[in-house]
């Protein structure tokens, strides 16, 4: 798709709306609020005003340390606007991580919820470059002024800034499995590209449609759920401010109703295994279910099927390209794979010398699409092995079967050779996932006591459920029979919990440096 010189996405996803005649349409649903396309138009121009009024230039990043509320879209949308640049913070950080991506970024701004204040607020004052704070959802301390208040006194008109549409939108930080996160630099043509290319395409998202994403809207995956998506075709999106456990997730779809639902694999799990779970306490209107962040087991997938009725489609993306690039869609479905390519991108896996591999072997994915980051903020040999010409690199490892559809094996660092083979974590612990005692599975590599490495995994049992003597044994012989008699693992921990970002990917790196991750581990040999 060819976009004009001057574009500003603001324009397109939120002007364009009312324009059309939707205005008085709901774009946006949270358990306070109903904003419609009209309401958010306006909204959005007195953000735009807003940050003239506090002196936020063009192109000066603003940090959105907000939950998932109606005040949002309305931030996000209206920085970009004015050609202010929104920089979308995780919720669930620490005050030093906080202090550090808003001194990486320079944000001139920070728009925070109330709730998540006296996290970010030790650290203000060590931030130069950060000359206002903006508290929505509650009572401003002193030194802060109300989003709602300020916005109430812009005027309700504003002429978008002429951005162009290779022009920097917005940041996301990536999540990282190690380390401090980096700040990843989308343009302003990138929403709407995956928009039009992974919701409607591959999903085929349209304009009737209601959709509910689980995963938050301050990382790629949710943004695009429940913002790009929706926006793109002039559907309505549901918001859920609070953490989406399974109770969380089942009344809100009881109680809105969606056409489709986005979620991750440990949210699935944890929706079959909450002992209230039914058909009749979900959506009767879901047509389509989405999953991210990490591989889909076969298992889970199948059981929320046949538990709940409808398809589960999982997919992989990254920060990196914004959403999905290779997905699962509703006319091409197979349980235990990540899809095929989203058309519009392309897809190759390559060995350690950058040589394309046949089907069945295993390489690392590079992907090539039009919603490729710019690339890292102040990142300069980060940007350059990413981000090669065209081509990104993902960081995982896959095979291609021989109908073209993708199968997960790990990431590029956590995968291990056990007697000269490959071992997939992933694939091990899909294994032992299948098995009825267990919720979630990690598999990372240990050292025997030859130095070699073989697989260790530490296994989180469903709900009301204690590890009985022989349980390991069993688990053992169970992923024997599953995966490979090599794959078994040599060692098994039952834990309370697995190590986790907030996208729900599992931080193998942490398993790896702990052999202890719970209080209550019990290693059985």
């Amino acid at each position: 798709m060819s976009y004009p010189r001057i574009y500003n996405a603001a324009v397109d996803l939120v002007d364009r709306n009312v324009a059309a005649g939707r205005g008085a349409k709901p774009a946006f649903i949270d358990p306070g609020e109903t904003l419609t396309y009209g309401e958010l138009q306006v909204r959005c121009n007195r953000m735009a005003n807003l940050a003239a009024t506090y002196g936020i230039e063009r192109e000066t990043r603003i940090a959105l340390l907000l939950l998932d509320t109606v005040d949002f879209p309305v931030a996000f949308w209206g920085a970009i606007k004015a050609g202010v640049v929104p920089v979308c913070l995780n919720t669930l950080l620490t005050s030093e991580q906080y202090a550090y991506i808003l001194g990486d970024s320079r944000a001139r701004a920070l728009f925070v919820s109330a709730p998540l204040l006296p996290v970010v607020q030790p650290v203000l004052g060590q931030l130069p470059f950060l000359k206002h704070v903006f508290v929505s959802g509650g009572e401003p301390p002193p030194f802060a002024l109300s989003f709602r208040a300020e916005l109430a006194l812009q005027a309700p008109q504003f002429a978008a800034a002429d951005t162009c549409c290779d022009e920097t939108a917005f940041w996301l930080y990536s999540s990282g499995s190690t380390g401090m996160p980096k700040g990843v630099r989308h343009v302003h043509s990138s929403p709407m590209e995956t928009a039009r290319l992974a919701g409607q395409g591959c999903l085929g998202i349209h304009e009737h449609d209601h959709l509910f994403s689980a995963a938050k809207l301050f990382f790629a995956y949710g943004l695009g759920n429940a913002m790009s998506f929706p926006m793109s075709v002039g559907a309505s999106a549901v918001l859920l401010p609070e953490r989406p456990t399974p109770e969380a997730v089942f009344r809100t779809l009881k109680h809105h109703q969606p056409t489709v639902f986005f979620g991750v694999p440990t949210l699935y799990a944890g929706m079959l295994a909450y002992p209230q779970g039914a058909r009749d306490m979900s959506s009767q209107r879901l047509r389509l279910c989405v999953s991210a962040g990490e591989a889909l087991p076969a298992e889970v997938g199948k059981a929320f099927r046949d538990k709940f009725g409808v398809d589960v489609l999982d997919g992989v993306g990254s920060t990196e390209m914004l959403h999905q690039y290779v997905c699962n869609s509703p006319t091409a479905l197979k349980y235990g794979t990540s899809g095929k390519p989203v058309q519009g991108y392309e897809v190759r896996l390559v060995d350690e010398h950058g040589r394309d591999v046949p089907d069945g072997e295993v390489g690392e994915m590079l992907v090539k699409g039009p919603s490729a980051a710019e690339g890292y903020w102040n990142q300069r040999e980060k940007s350059r092995s990413t981000f090669e010409g065209g081509w990104t690199r993902s960081g995982d490892k896959y095979t291609r079967d021989a109908e073209g559809y993708y199968i997960y094996q790990g990431r590029t660092d956590d995968m291990f050779k056990v007697s000269g083979i490959w071992v997939s974590p992933f694939e091990v612990e899909s294994a032992l996932v299948g098995h009825e005692a267990v919720l979630e599975a990690a598999v990372v590599p240990k050292e025997d006591a030859d130095g070699l490495l073989k697989p260790k995994a530490f296994i989180v049992l469903k709900p009301g459920m204690t590890a009985p003597n022989g349980l390991d044994e069993d688990l053992k012989e169970h992923v024997k029979a599953k995966a490979g008699v090599w794959k078994y693992p040599r060692w098994i921990a039952f834990v309370d919990g697995l190590p986790k970002t907030a996208t729900g990917k599992i931080q193998r790196f942490k398993l790896r440096e702990d052999e202890k991750p719970a209080a209550r581990a019990q290693a059985h040999g």
